[in-house]
């Protein structure tokens, strides 16, 4: 079968995607070039993230009875109560991430493999966890029938991180917590950023948690979503969101 359609995703989401360039000062010449330089990298990483949204085949990553559905902007089943996330958020939650050619990422729920074929496409390395097993093989399975070889896997509760990998520039959580993940938080490396959602049952926020050059957090609301629950140490009926 074919891995990328042209024709399987055309809705993109283009907002923010004008390239606003500021104008140097006098005297911040060097700053002012570097701002521009930075844009435009922007400017190509989201044409190039589209390209490669409207190729991926969102059907090799399912099971047979919701391949005729794969178009569909919505979340489908994998199994194990388990799902895909709507292509439109994955598109999303990749351009808020921002990986970079130099990125070591790292991905907590790993599901189909559908999101960490985006991650590795545009970043160095990647570590995906996944607590389930069976959804672990089959989505290397997927990635390496890709061609994918910059990933690594590990079975686990993924609320832990990866702490003997950390440092990690950007870091994706594909569940939903009840509360901050303070140990995956703290992996995360000086100017890093990490996408999560963050609340109760049925409706969170999705929140972009960065760390400056001094190491302080600052976060930005992303908007509302649903995604099933990050089962362990920071899932919705832990004893840390008592």
């Amino acid at each position: 079968m074919d891995f990328f359609s042209d024709k399987l995703i055309t809705k993109y989401y283009e907002k923010g995607d004008q390239l606003c360039i500021p104008c140097p000062l006098k005297e911040g010449a060097d700053s002012g070039r570097k701002a521009a330089e930075e844009a435009i990298a922007i400017k190509m990483n989201k044409q190039a993230l589209n390209k490669f949204f409207s190729k991926l085949n969102r059907a090799f990553f399912l099971n047979d009875t919701y391949k005729d559905i794969a178009h569909y902007d919505s979340p489908l089943p994998i199994g194990f109560d388990q799902t895909i996330s709507q292509p439109s958020l994955v598109l999303e939650m990749t351009r808020h991430l921002s990986p970079k050619k130099n990125s070591r990422v790292l991905e907590i729920g790993t599901g189909s493999g559908y999101q960490t074929a985006f991650l590795a496409e545009f970043s160095a390395e990647v570590y995906t966890i996944e607590r389930i097993k069976q959804l672990s093989e089959k989505a290397q399975e997927r990635l390496l029938t890709l061609g994918y070889s910059n990933i690594s896997y590990k079975i686990a509760d993924g609320s832990s991180g990866w702490e003997e990998k950390a440092p990690f520039d950007r870091i994706i959580v594909t569940a939903a917590a009840g509360k901050k993940p303070t140990k995956l938080i703290s992996q995360l490396n000086i100017n890093g950023r990490m996408v999560i959602p963050i609340g109760p049952p049925y409706m969170q926020k999705l929140l972009l948690i960065t760390k400056d050059e001094k190491g302080k957090l600052n976060e930005q609301n992303l908007g509302q979503v649903s995604f099933v629950e990050m089962v362990g140490a920071y899932g919705w009926k832990s004893d840390n969101n008592s």
